[in-house]
């Protein structure tokens, strides 16, 4: 028997009534306890809601290019200053048919562009943040239940990965892998970089994910539902998956939401430094 399963009794209020007799009280399950409690908290529903917005606009980018009329590589150079290629009019631009303006030099619209722009991002640090967490929650549950070597090996590595400079690595591998596939002066597609990015994140970021998986179940694994499943002739699958896994969603969700706008802003810092996601057209002077 697993913890959740010994919180996930009828949840009544202190001062409620007893429930008449013969009437069956349907318990509740601990993600249906985790959707009420959620539901109260308001900064809880309204950055979810700000997260389903922006996870729409990125699957919804095509749809809204078609129904906006404006694609991302459109150039609008008559709307140029030609002194300096700032755009005409007021605050950059802005109009009823640039909504967030032109973009100097290039004259491409800005929004349809930051539309795009999500997409990728949310792409990359989404893909990043399940990777980490798959490694994070395997290498930090197997060391935290099987301690002895295991631990040691899981915590030196962690050590070590912690210990290296990210911005250097970066700026180190990324070049070295480009050259190892294409040639100096080929062109490398983006998806290939999208590729590179996660591999780079995955590397660095599993280890905050697998300290705290590791934290909660050395905690955990002396508690007594994991002696009693134990002591039952319960496997090692059936005691990491089934008996501590259900027990750790919570700080691991907290940690993913975490994660993700983090990538989000290694990304874009990476790409401002020329090593990240680049304009496959740029045509800007």
């Amino acid at each position: 028997m697993s913890l959740s399963s010994e919180i996930a009794g009828p949840e009544l209020a202190p001062d409620a009534p007893p429930p008449p007799k013969g009437v069956d009280v349907a318990g509740r399950s601990p993600g249906q306890l985790a959707w009420v409690r959620l539901r109260r908290d308001r900064v809880a529903m309204i950055s979810g809601g700000a997260l389903v917005l922006f996870l729409l606009i990125a699957i919804l980018a095509p749809l809204i290019e078609l129904a906006y009329g404006i694609g991302p590589y459109d150039q609008f150079q008559e709307k140029l200053r030609r002194s300096d290629g700032m755009p005409l009019g007021y605050a950059g631009g802005i109009s009823g048919e640039h909504w967030f303006g032109l973009e100097p030099g290039s004259g491409r619209d800005i929004f349809i562009r930051l539309v795009y722009g999500i997409r990728t991002s949310l792409l990359i640090a989404i893909m990043a943040a399940l990777l980490t967490s798959l490694l994070g929650i395997t290498l930090g549950i197997l060391a935290g239940y099987l301690g002895g070597w295991v631990d040691s090996v899981v915590s030196w590595i962690t050590d070590f990965a912690l210990a290296l400079p990210f911005l250097i690595f970066a700026l180190a591998v990324m070049p070295t892998v480009e050259l190892r596939f294409y040639g100096p002066r080929d062109e490398v597609p983006t998806w290939f970089r999208v590729v590179v990015l996660i591999a780079i994140f995955a590397a660095f970021g599993w280890t905050g994910m697998a300290r705290l998986v590791r934290g909660q179940v050395i905690s955990l694994r002396e508690r007594e539902f994991v002696e009693a499943a134990r002591a039952s002739g319960a496997g090692l699958g059936h005691m990491l998956f089934r008996q501590l896994l259900p027990n750790l969603w919570a700080p691991i969700l907290v940690s993913f939401s975490l994660a993700v706008p983090a990538y989000v802003t290694g990304e874009a810092a990476l790409s401002f430094l020329n090593i990240g996601i680049r304009d496959p057209r740029r045509t800007s002077a």
